[in-house]
């Protein structure tokens, strides 16, 4: 009877441990000297690192995506010489195999639909030979609350380029009350162009309760490039800097957060006075408050990411390499 108890009480505590939802990244930490390798690391969604499951030496590991049950990982392992496997691995780290071929759903899987880079076509209110300064463009959200103005001036440098500053004359209309506020007011605010979208013809609004948001790009410099802002249409009204440079958003469907794909370009290697261009995983949450995925004050560059997430629909979210 007491064997049966504690088995009982173990397979509880293994199903309470599982009820959150976890993340599997193909990392590589840069190194200052040897050849970095990429491995797989598990961690639970509110930052907490679970586990290294992989430790090849002899490979890089890339597309992790966890079954549509959960209950394993495949990856795609490269081999010297640039030959391809896929392997299997469950996420408490055990039962590490290779596989003859990559089972059909992990062949056919895609990324998950993020927000991107718009640029102005036929199905907006502006030509698409408007120049910078001309263009006035105006975004309903789905909800009937607030509009967007984007509204640019011929006198104004500023908006004769996409670069810090453009945006100074954009303003959010509050359908409800009338009232309206530029953009330029806003804390947080350095410069924006363009609304990012949801794929190719998805929606500019993100809403998510209480998530409710807008992303913003405008491009830097040469050495920067660009980056990009999460518009908050809550109360208090506010712009947020996703990333020194670049980040991609992605939606996690009935959950107010998202996920970033997130470059930081110039990073520090540690241990030496090289420097380069590192990608993370990170979790913003409704306040907007993020967490990394990744060792403190590393470099690293990710090759893949994936997040299951029991009791939800769709319940793997993932990112490819690629971006297949």
């Amino acid at each position: 009877m007491r064997t049966v108890l504690c088995l009982l009480l173990l397979c509880l505590n293994n199903a309470m441990a599982r009820g959150a939802s976890e993340i599997v990244i193909a990392m590589r930490y840069l190194q200052a000297q040897g050849t970095s390798h990429a491995h797989l690391y598990l961690y639970r969604d509110d930052g907490k690192f679970l586990r290294q499951l992989t430790n090849d030496q002899a490979s890089q590991e890339s597309d992790p995506i966890f079954a549509p049950d959960g209950e394993t990982i495949v990856f795609t392992r490269e081999v010297s010489g640039g030959a391809k496997q896929f392997w299997s691995v469950e996420p408490r780290g055990g039962n590490l195999r290779q596989l003859p071929a990559a089972p059909d759903w992990y062949a056919q899987a895609r990324t998950s639909p993020f927000f991107l880079w718009w640029f102005p076509d036929e199905k907006t209110s502006s030509p698409t030979d408007a120049p910078f300064g001309q263009r006035t463009q105006r975004f309903t959200a789905p909800d009937g609350s607030v509009e967007l103005i984007l509204e640019e001036k011929k006198d104004d440098e500023d908006d004769q380029m996409n670069g810090p500053g453009h945006g100074k004359h954009y303003r959010l209309h509050d359908l409800k009350t009338g009232e309206e506020t530029r953009l330029a007011t806003l804390p947080g605010f350095e410069g924006l162009v363009d609304p990012l979208r949801l794929g190719n013809d998805g929606p500019f609004f993100f809403l998510q309760p209480p998530l409710r948001l807008v992303f913003f790009a405008v491009h830097l410099d040469s050495t920067d490039g660009d980056t990009d802002y999460a518009l908050d249409l809550n109360a208090p009204r506010r712009l947020v800097r996703l990333s020194p440079n670049w980040a991609a958003p992605f939606p996690l469907p009935g959950e107010p957060a998202f996920l970033t794909l997130t470059s930081v370009r110039y990073l520090p290697i540690p241990g030496s006075k090289k420097t380069a261009n590192c990608s993370f995983v990170e979790r913003w949450d409704a306040k907007l408050n993020k967490v990394r995925f990744a060792q403190l004050d590393s470099a690293a560059i990710v090759s893949g990411a994936s997040m299951y997430r029991p009791g939800r629909t769709p319940a793997v979210v993932t990112i490819r390499k690629a971006g297949d």
